[in-house]
């Protein structure tokens, strides 16, 4: 079952996946079992499996990994997130496609004004590179000679919700006012 290796995308897998729609009253019940969950979004086009919290009466050992993340990861995730709220705000593509260019120039805000620019961009392919492996990014073929290109996946809006923004906002703001007083390092981890 692929499912259980990691994402399953309508548009990677026509076939896998309109037998994942014939079949998911099965899969729900087969994963239930395991202490998983099925989340499916038919209009995005993904599904994936996720441990269900642990009930009072029952506790299961967890079978997916939890994958705690760095501060600008998180960052990075938020950021993206939300242009991807403002993209479909404007409804005119269905694919958010950046630019490594444009995502350092998201993240530059959050940094203090002294910042190395090859530095920067460094850290942020890094931090790109990590984001693609969780699979909130896929890179895209360029030509050479030309910038990198991300696509930002769909999926990102099931992981990073409104209540996750609005918490990480708040982090936010007070790493701002850290900035502010000069004693905030920018993105190293």
């Amino acid at each position: 079952m692929l499912l259980l290796k990691g994402v399953v995308y309508q548009e990677s897998d026509p076939e896998l996946w309109n037998a994942l729609i014939t079949l998911q009253a099965r899969v729900r019940d087969y994963t239930a079992v395991l202490g998983l969950e099925l989340v499916l979004d038919e209009a995005e086009g993904y599904a994936f499996l996720r441990s269900r919290p642990d009930s009072e009466e029952q506790k299961i050992p967890r079978l997916i990994a939890r994958r705690p993340l760095s501060f600008p990861v998180s960052l990075l995730l938020a950021l993206l997130r939300k242009k991807l709220a403002e993209f479909d705000a404007g409804g005119a593509d269905t694919r958010l496609v950046l630019s490594r260019d444009e995502v350092v120039e998201m993240v530059r805000v959050f940094l203090p004004e002294s910042s190395n620019e090859a530095k920067l961009i460094d850290q942020v392919e890094s931090h790109l590179n990590k984001i693609a492996d969780l699979g909130f990014v896929r890179r895209l073929k360029t030509q050479s000679g030309k910038a990198q290109m991300f696509e930002v996946r769909r999926i990102l809006k099931a992981f990073v919700d409104a209540q996750w923004l609005a918490e990480f906002d708040k982090r936010l703001a007070s790493y701002r006012a850290l900035l502010e007083k000069g004693k905030g390092g920018g993105l190293d981890e």
